[in-house]
């Protein structure tokens, strides 16, 4: 049931492992503190409650973004901002997660 539910909200899963390769940025949008006890290399951490501000900046940066946080929530919600923001983005869901399927 979880699964359907996942699917439907969050649609399939993307071919990660193929965005990063074509440089898509990994924004964990869980809070500084979760960030510093654990997240993927080379990610960049802005905060659910600071991501709308940086949208401009993330737009001219022009790279898909794939949103992480603890359990995928947060991070769903970050890749609808920023969907409706015009920005290719794609919900990673729990940032240990995406870590493995990364590896």
């Amino acid at each position: 049931m979880l699964k359907i539910f996942n699917v439907f909200f969050s649609g399939p899963k993307a071919d990660v492992k193929e965005l990063v390769k074509e440089g898509a940025m990994i924004i964990d949008v869980r809070t500084p503190a979760e960030f510093r006890e654990g997240h993927i290399k080379g990610s960049l951490n802005i905060p659910l409650d600071s991501i709308r501000s940086k949208i401009p900046q993330l737009k001219k940066e022009g790279k898909k973004i794939i949103t992480v946080c603890r359990s995928g929530n947060r991070s769903a919600m970050a890749k609808s901002l920023l969907s409706g923001s015009g920005i290719t983005a794609t919900n990673g869901g729990a940032w240990q997660e995406l870590q493995h399927r990364l590896s």
